[in-house]
C-alpha cells in the first residue's frame, strides 16, 4: 500500500490502533458510572499541559499526562468531598485548563494558537517517534488497568455500596479509573485531539450496546468499532485531506447510527423467537422466581 511508504503514516496508522484500543476500553467503565464526558473535561485540563510543555521545552505528550493526572485526581477529590459546590469547582478547573493552555503556549519562545490547534483536534503529520514511544507506554498501562482489574472496576462501576460491602477499595478503583482516563486523553490526543476524545471513549461503547447487554461482548465489540474508527478516519484522512479528528468521530457517529437501526428488528426477531421457544406458562401460584445473578447476565 502506498500510505505504509511514508514513515509519518506508519506512526499515524500504529497510534492510531492504540488509541482504538484505549478509548473504549476505559470508556466503557466511563458510561457505566454515568461519567461519560468525564473525557472532555480531562481534555481541557490536558490542555495546561500542553502549554507548559512548549514553554519548559519538554515533551508536551508528558507534560499534558502529569497534569492531566493531577487534574483527574482533583476532579475525584472534588466528587468526593465537594458536595454542592462541586459543579462550580469542576467548572473553574475546566475552563482554567484551557486558559492556562492558551497562556502557556502563547508565552512560549516561538509559541502560538497555531501550534495547539494540532493537539485541540489531531494531526497525523505531526505524530513524532518520540510521540509513538509515549504513546506505547501509556496505551500498555490502559490495558493492563481495564483488562487486568475489570471484574473489580465493573463492580464498583455498577454498585459502589455493593463493592464497598464485598471489600474491594472503592475509593482506589474510583481513582485509578480517573488516573487511566487521563492517560488515555494523552494517548488520542495526536490523532483524535483533545476536544474530540472524549466522542472516542463514548461512541463506540453506546453503539456496541445496541447489539449486547454483555460486559464482554459491549467491550469487545466497542474495542472493534473504535480500532475501525480511527484505522478509517486515519486513512480517509490522508487521501481526501480532511481533519482526522472529525473523520474518526464522525465515522464512529455513523457506526452508532447504522447499528441502532439494525438493532430494532434484530430486537424483535430474538422476542419472536423466545416467546416460540417458551413453553405454556405455569399458573402464577408454581412460578418460581429469578435468581440469575447480576454477573451472570453481564457476562464478566
Amino acid at each position: 500500500m502506498e500510505i505504509l511508504n511514508y514513515a509519518f503514516m506508519q506512526r499515524a496508522l500504529l497510534a492510531a490502533v492504540l488509541v482504538g484500543i484505549t478509548a473504549p476500553a476505559i470508556g466503557i467503565y466511563l458510561v457505566q458510572r454515568r461519567q461519560a464526558l468525564m473525557g472532555d473535561g480531562i481534555g481541557h485540563v490536558a490542555m495546561t499541559g500542553v502549554g507548559l510543555g512548549f514553554l519548559l521545552s519538554w515533551s508536551p505528550v508528558w507534560m499534558a499526562t502529569l497534569v492531566s493526572v493531577l487534574g483527574a485526581v482533583l476532579m475525584e477529590l472534588i466528587r468526593w468531598y465537594g458536595k454542592t459546590r462541586g459543579d462550580i469547582a469542576l467548572a473553574m478547573l475546566f475552563y482554567g485548563g484551557m486558559a492556562g493552555g492558551v497562556m502557556f503556549i502563547n508565552l512560549a519562545p516561538g509559541g502560538s494558537n497555531a501550534n495547539l490547534t494540532s493537539y485541540l483536534f489531531g494531526s497525523l503529520s505531526t505524530v513524532s517517534e518520540s510521540d509513538v514511544t509515549a504513546i506505547c507506554l501509556l496505551a500498555a498501562f490502559v490495558v493492563l488497568v481495564t483488562v487486568g482489574l475489570r471484574r473489580q472496576l465493573f463492580a464498583v462501576s455498577q454498585d459502589e455500596e455493593f463493592a464497598r460491602v464485598t471489600g474491594l477499595p472503592v475509593r482506589a478503583l474510583n481513582l485509578l479509573t480517573a488516573v487511566t482516563a487521563a492517560v488515555t486523553v494523552t494517548v488520542a490526543m495526536r490523532v483524535v485531539g483533545l476536544l474530540l476524545v472524549s466522542a472516542l471513549m463514548v461512541v463506540p461503547v453506546a453503539a456496541a450496546q445496541q447489539l449486547t447487554r454483555s460486559f464482554a461482548a459491549t467491550f469487545a465489540i466497542a474495542v472493534a468499532l473504535g480500532v475501525g474508527a480511527t484505522t478509517g478516519g486515519t486513512v480517509t484522512s490522508y487521501y481526501q485531506d480532511v481533519p482526522p479528528g472529525a473523520t474518526i468521530v464522525l465515522l464512529t457517529i455513523g457506526a452508532f447510527i447504522a447499528l441502532s437501526v439494525l438493532a430494532a428488528p434484530l430486537a424483535r426477531r430474538r422476542a419472536r423467537a423466545l416467546a416460540a421457544a417458551q413453553p405454556a406458562a405455569d399458573p402464577a401460584e408454581c412460578k418460581i422466581p429469578a435468581t440469575r445473578g447480576a454477573a451472570d447476565e453481564v457476562g464478566v
